[in-house]
């Protein structure tokens, strides 16, 4: 076994100190670390984590509130949560943690914690569904991960990719219900974002932007408060 495991912590000890025990446990291959929520996002843009192990109290997006955005990946990582507050227990059991560590950690406990993150039953393995699309004449296939936003064009939709923009003959509408699961989120009318491909959130003159990869998008006040529940609490916001 090969686990690939994210660390996510905004103090840098407590990271480098679990990131070095993490290494250490033979059955973890890979192991990554981001000292915050945003970048933890968009490491698993990149990689296929199977454990992430979050604090909870951090700026920005809270631990909490990264695990309630990975319940809608389609395909989730197991989350363990690492804190040095015992309060948040039943928080985070509600929103699917497999263990809570309090630090400091110790390694036969972190070693506990893996082995039931292996044990948990996970999201059901499926295959995405590729989209068929036309550009320049020829039909290629976009698969679901790829897709950074999608933008309603009247019957059609265009979907957002690194490697192209095309316009597909699907409705919004159904998208939206389709890809809920995999964390696709409607922040206008118009639009549906990726949370995953989500690099930043910010609040500009009462309005909430969100930056997918290098687009600001920005979201409606009819879902503002759905999109900043899910990925943002301002300090002028709370933690």
């Amino acid at each position: 076994m090969s686990l690939t495991v994210l660390a996510v912590d905004d103090e840098r000890p407590a990271l480098d100190e679990i990131g070095w025990l993490l290494e250490r446990d033979e059955r973890v291959g890979t192991v990554l670390v981001a000292d915050s929520a945003a970048d933890a996002l968009r490491l698993l843009q990149e990689h296929q984590v199977d454990l992430v192990l979050s604090d909870i109290r951090m700026p920005g997006l809270s631990g909490l509130e990264l695990a309630q955005v990975l319940r809608r990946f389609r395909e989730p990582p197991q989350v363990v949560f690492v804190t040095a507050y015992d309060a948040h227990a039943v928080e985070a059991f509600e929103v699917g943690a497999v263990d809570y560590l309090l630090k400091p950690v110790r390694e036969t406990r972190l070693a506990e914690a893996i082995r039931r993150a292996i044990e948990a039953p996970g999201a059901a393995p499926g295959e995405e569904e590729p989209i068929a699309v036309e550009v320049g004449g020829v039909t290629r296939f976009v698969r679901r991960g790829e897709v950074r936003y999608v933008e309603a064009h009247g019957d059609y939709t265009r979907l957002h990719t690194p490697q192209g923009n095309p316009l597909v003959r699907i409705p919004l509408a159904r998208l939206e219900a389709e890809w809920a699961d995999a964390g696709f989120v409607r922040i206008h009318r118009s639009t549906l974002v990726a949370l995953a491909h989500v690099r930043e959130v910010r609040v500009e003159n009462g309005t909430v932007i969100v930056l997918v990869g290098d687009e600001e998008l920005v979201v409606s006040r009819r879902h503002a408060r759905e999109v900043r529940d899910l990925l943002v609490r301002r300090s002028g916001g709370s933690r």
